[in-house]
């Protein structure tokens, strides 16, 4: 049996739909859902244990109501829970390190309106040992909402650095486009070499553009051209794109069912290392974020 796909619930409408995109991508993984609700003591001697307890089996119905609701929707999928007495970013994180994939909502039932990403949904997705999904709710001003026209082909879309290819990025991004039938839209940025625009150069030539991208072109047509192989089966488009990293791929991502970026793996003092590319997109993409560790 695989690892679990792993979520976080609290009750919150975030995190509830966490819970149902987690559970569609355990059924497509065919491996069991597995729902943590933390509920930590509260803090300071003089609270009532009375408090504790009834918080305590709070909890147990939100797990519950998640797992009723599931298991209506989806007959087939393989369900268990458990509580942690640990804060929520900490228990999460614990439960990371035997699951396949981590889902989360983009915040949970703290926070304010308009906040973006709340602090667990950052922590687990800078720290966690596994692969993390952070689900947006709908937000105003976001780059596209995750939804397509009626019958569209599905797309997973992955941020790719053909200089330094990622092997644990892209290996997720295409088995993601796999599992789901999408079409995979593999996105490099690139900028004028340094030289291009120092004080001495103010201006850049058509001609030494068009050399330059030709260039970057192919380097990422040959990176990709050995994961093409060992994934026949996805259909693969690739776009070299004159943006800032997060620009180009949040305005590819416009429609897309998941984004797919990757973080440095390991932690600095406890905590984790979120990337400015991949800190931009979570804030700011409409679809699902995977954030993927990988070796420095």
């Amino acid at each position: 049996m695989g690892h679990p796909v792993l979520a976080g619930v609290d009750g919150s409408e975030h995190s509830l739909a966490a819970a149902g995109w987690a559970a569609r991508e355990a059924l497509l993984r065919d491996v069991p859902l597995r729902l943590v609700h933390a509920a930590p003591p509260l803090p300071g001697d003089a609270v009532p244990r009375q408090a504790g307890e009834r918080l305590r089996r709070v909890g147990e119905r939100v797990v519950q109501g998640v797992i009723s609701d599931l298991g209506a929707r989806y007959p087939d999928l393989r369900v268990r829970s458990e509580q942690s007495a640990e804060a929520p970013a900490e228990a999460l994180l614990s439960a990371s390190h035997d699951a396949g994939l981590l889902v989360v909502g983009a915040r949970g039932s703290g926070g304010f309106n308009g906040l973006a990403v709340g602090s667990v949904a950052l922590r687990v997705a800078a720290a966690a040992d596994c692969p993390v999904v952070v689900v947006p709710g709908l937000r105003p001003g976001t780059f596209g909402n995750g939804a397509r026209p009626a019958g569209a082909v599905p797309q997973v879309v992955v941020g790719f650095d053909a200089h330094r290819p990622v092997d644990e990025v892209a290996d997720f991004a295409f088995g993601a486009a796999r599992t789901r039938g999408a079409a995979l839209r593999v996105v490099q940025a690139w900028a004028f070499p340094a030289e291009a625009v120092s004080p001495r150069m103010l201006f850049v030539t058509e001609e030494d553009r068009a050399t330059w991208e030709d260039e970057e072109v192919l380097r990422l047509s040959d990176a990709l051209r050995p994961l093409q192989e060992k994934h026949p089966e996805v259909t693969v488009r690739a776009d070299v794109v004159l943006l800032h990293p997060a620009e180009a791929l949040l305005n590819t991502s416009r429609g897309a069912d998941l984004l797919v970026v990757g973080r440095r793996a390991g932690r600095v003092g406890g905590e984790g290392r979120l990337g400015p590319v991949a800190h931009a997109v979570l804030h700011h993409a409409g679809c699902p974020v995977t954030v993927v560790p990988h070796a420095a």
